[in-house]
């Protein structure tokens, strides 16, 4: 049940906020001094404080309240607090706002505007919970991740790629071909380094080839090897191939869908048997390699278009893997672009902002480019959006950009819809709570109504 704690030396208001309360289904607590508030919420789980300012008889100072609001942000620092004013001077009460408290109250209150503030919060002390929460969940399994797996340093925040990550270890250690799909730059061969890294074949060598850099006829060579002679501008010395180079390993083929149809028939056999013979040679050679692949292409509109083998495919994807593109993922942009900085410069708020609003057509790869041109560019070690140098991005309809501040219209029309509710208005019109609240106050909107 909700629960609200009242903390007045007035047994009257701690009553009168009961019932008030009440009316609401919300459970009301009340203690008559700052000692006994806090060992109440040692004790009991509290979703929104009720506090006044002064608790001795003939102190009109705020000291006593400003001491108890900051002993219980101390201990309790997500915990919402109204501040209950009578002879408070209105500047201290401003400074604590500033400070954290959620809003503040004079003596009488408004019954009306205290429910519709109490139930703000109240939904968001509940969401703040939840996220909190999934915080820790996200924690407790990244902690796991980080003690059973080797995961090669990889930088990383968000759900998605946790999942990528997690299913990656899982499967690392069973000896089938794993095919990596995602789109260019999102961090597929980070993927196949995990993969190696936690399979038993991690002390073997880790070998890698980009079907796609290198020309068609020339990728066979490259795969299988090749005798002296072999193909037109071979040398007259028998050449290795990866297979045979990434031998007790593990072969990491980027860009599989670039092979030729004749390489893939060789890839099949060795994929199946582990024998190959080398161009110009008639010797077979037998291999253990353990085969991770990757793709962005959409190799089912390729099997259709006969221009990739069916039975290629259903042999590399016996386990898929999907590294999402950064736009799915935006949890993990802070994160890398501090990695990627390597602690030679910091990001501004205005950096932050543009980062994570930004789109990454070009994935992990554009944010590390962008991240290096603007430590170069920047002044004072500080990285601004001017510095990054992306593509504005265009807000929502309904919100408001980041230099304009709603009119009274605009806000009235986002309490309509939101019925009332500060925090759903002020999501919807790009501010915070406080700001929105101070906004209000200055056009003179009243927090508890619709209109």
């Amino acid at each position: 049940m909700r629960t609200i704690l009242v903390i007045d030396d007035n047994p009257a208001v701690g009553t009168a906020l009961d019932v008030l309360f009440g009316l609401r289904e919300i459970r009301t607590l009340t203690a008559a001094s700052p000692e006994a508030g806090l060992a109440l919420l040692e004790r009991e789980a509290v979703d929104l404080v009720v506090q006044d300012m002064n608790f001795t008889a003939d102190t009109t100072s705020g000291e006593e309240g400003v001491a108890l609001f900051r002993a219980i942000r101390e201990r309790h620092p997500d915990l919402p607090i109204i501040l209950l004013t009578a002879w408070t001077r209105l500047e201290t009460a401003v400074e604590l706002v500033k400070a954290g408290a959620a809003d503040y109250l004079g003596k009488p209150w408004d019954d009306n505007k205290l429910l519709a503030t109490a139930e703000n919060l109240l939904e968001l002390s509940e969401a703040t919970r939840e996220v909190t929460r999934h915080r820790d969940e996200r924690r407790r399994r990244r902690r796991q991740l980080d003690d059973r797996y080797d995961l090669r340093g990889i930088v990383y925040a968000s759900t998605a790629m946790e999942r990528a990550i997690e299913l990656a270890c899982q499967v690392a250690r069973a000896d089938v071909p794993i095919l990596v799909t995602g789109p260019n730059g999102a961090g597929k061969e980070r993927i196949a380094e995990i993969v190696q890294a936690n399979s038993a074949v991690k002390d073997g060598p880790f070998v890698t080839v980009n079907c796609g850099a290198l020309p068609s006829e020339l990728i066979e060579a490259e795969l299988f090897g090749a005798d002296p002679g072999a193909y037109t501008g071979a040398t007259n010395r028998a050449r290795e191939g990866r297979f045979e180079a990434a031998d007790g390993g593990t072969l990491f083929l980027d860009e599989i869908g670039n092979l030729p149809l004749a390489g893939q028939a060789k890839l099949l056999r060795v994929l199946e048997s582990g024998q190959f013979e080398r161009l110009g040679s008639s010797r077979t050679r037998q291999v253990k390699v353990r085969v991770v692949s990757a793709t962005n292409a959409d190799l089912p509109a390729m099997i259709r278009d006969g221009k990739f083998r069916e039975d290629l495919y259903y042999r590399l994807n016996v386990i898929e893997l999907r590294v999402p593109p950064l736009a799915e993922r935006s949890d993990d942009v802070l994160p890398l672009a501090e990695y990627f900085l390597e602690g030679r410069a910091v990001l501004d708020e205005s950096a932050r902002t543009a980062l994570v609003a930004h789109a990454w057509p070009g994935n992990v790869r554009e944010l590390k480019n962008a991240i290096q041109r603007a430590s170069l560019l920047c002044s004072n070690g500080v990285v601004t959006a001017r510095d990054l140098g992306l593509a504005p991005v265009r807000a929502p309809a309904g919100r408001a950009g980041p230099d304009v501040e709603p009119d009274r219209e605009a806000i009235e029309s986002a309490l309509q819809r939101a019925r009332g509710v500060i925090s759903q208005a002020a999501a919807e019109l790009g501010l915070s709570r406080q700001a929105l609240y101070r906004r209000m106050d200055k056009l003179g909107v009243a927090a508890g109504s619709e209109a």
